[in-house]
């Protein structure tokens, strides 16, 4: 039988030997999210990242444009002036490098920037076993005929916001979305009188042909947030679009025709009888809208809301009483 004070000496030993095996993962186990397996749903289904990714490469306008809205500068994208033209918003830092095209990016210059993880979209699909020789990749298709493109995007954003593990961020950029959109609803409310016109609004293919954009497009969703209807009702299609001829707008009627800009043509439209011939043309009901890129991310409503929301403002009734006032 062990005497007291040996018995002391065991259940110290057991302390000093314990202890150090029980404190052990608290100081020599990397606990950061930036080293644990990451299991995320794409558009082709469940996909597992080794962490999360540092080096984002985004091969799409509206992928580069979500993670630049989460606060992520990705280290590549395609066509960076393409992009400042036509997206414009959020704006694209220098040090991302330009890989060459949607459709054909630089396989060697992407490769040499060694990215974490590589997203794509529906132009890149069929890149795809090529580009997993690089890095893991994500897809993520925000337009289908089969489904919501507006909710598309916006699932979209919190799954690229859980690659990243910026969860809370993407739900403080939406909220503030939704805030911004309630007060242009509001502007245009007052503006208008409460009485908000229909509104159909078009890209100019040509000057005999227009592609109106209708349902499962970002443009009438966001109408739909300002509290508008399309004056001309449009199905739903993958990009929401259709080609129509010039002549076809005649059936906004007495609602308000709005076009996207750049038209190279523009200024040729001064001479067009059949646009001149156009009732919202005739009645002042029609006015341009600054570029915003109808194929974006989630944000990229925001962006046309506020666009739509200023091209509205400056054919208002009250633009035009204001005017008046001016003048007397």
């Amino acid at each position: 039988m062990l005497k007291p004070s040996a018995l002391l000496w065991s259940y110290l030993l057991a302390f000093i030997v314990i202890m150090p095996a029980l404190a052990e993962p608290s100081v020599a186990v990397d606990t950061g999210k930036t080293n644990t397996q990451i299991t995320i749903e794409d558009s082709r289904g469940i996909q597992v990242l080794p962490r999360t990714p540092k080096r984002v490469a985004a091969l799409n306008w509206d992928i580069a444009e979500q993670v630049l809205e989460l606060g992520v500068t990705p280290i590549a994208m395609p066509d960076v002036a393409g992009y400042k033209e036509w997206v414009m918003n959020p704006l694209v830092p220098e040090e991302v490098m330009d890989v060459g095209t949607r459709v054909e990016p630089n396989f060697q210059r992407l490769a040499a920037l060694k990215p974490d993880v590589i997203i794509i979209a529906s132009p890149q699909l069929d890149l795809l076993p090529r580009l997993e020789q690089i890095a893991p990749v994500l897809f993520f298709q925000t337009y289908s005929e089969h489904h919501d493109n507006a909710k598309a995007a916006l699932d979209n954003f919190f799954s690229i916001a859980k690659v990243l593990d910026k969860t809370s961020q993407a739900q403080a950029r939406i909220d503030k979305m939704h805030a911004v959109i309630d007060e242009q609803k509001q502007q245009l409310l007052t503006a208008y009188q409460g009485k908000l016109p229909n509104v159909s609004t078009f890209r100019f293919a040509s000057m005999t042909s227009v592609y109106l954009y209708g349902d499962n497009s970002t443009a009438q969703y966001a109408l739909s947030l300002l509290g508008i209807k399309p004056a001309i009702e449009v199905e739903a299609t993958q990009w929401g679009v259709k080609q129509q001829r010039l002549k076809s707008l005649r059936h906004v009627g007495d609602g308000v025709a709005l076009y996207f800009e750049p038209f190279a043509q523009e200024a040729e439209l001064e001479d067009s009888v059949m646009w001149n011939a156009m009732p919202f043309v005739r009645h002042n009901k029609m006015n341009s809208i600054e570029p915003a890129w109808n194929y974006g991310g989630a944000i990229s409503i925001e962006y046309m809301a506020q666009a739509l929301t200023r091209s509205l403002l400056a054919i208002a009734p009250t633009s035009e009483i204001h005017k008046g006032a001016m003048h007397e």
